[in-house]
């Protein structure tokens, strides 16, 4: 199974390809880790968000829900992935 820093590594590739105002379902990076096959993908889903929720408070990616940055500590249901909010008005520590 891929290790966090993996994990890390292929979550922010991928946020990067994609580019500003766009984001990543965290299934694509599990998806990218462990193959199409669900048995491949589906263990990744768990240590996936875990290292979205430390990328997330270290400010480097932002977890959006309904396109609105989420705090990393308290959010549940579907997310998406993102670069951090930056510039005027973006809210820091979200």
């Amino acid at each position: 199974m891929a290790d966090d820093a993996l994990i890390e590594t292929t979550l922010l590739d991928l946020v990067a390809e994609r580019g500003a105002g766009k984001t990543v379902c965290p299934s694509e990076v599990a998806r990218a880790l462990g193959g199409p096959h669900p048995d491949g993908w589906g263990p990744l889903m768990q240590p996936v968000r875990r290292v979205a929720v430390r990328l997330a408070k270290a400010g480097r990616i932002a977890i959006l829900r309904k396109g609105r940055p989420v705090d990393p500590d308290d959010f549940r249901g579907i997310y998406r992935l993102g670069p951090p909010a930056s510039g005027p008005g973006s809210q820091s520590g979200v």
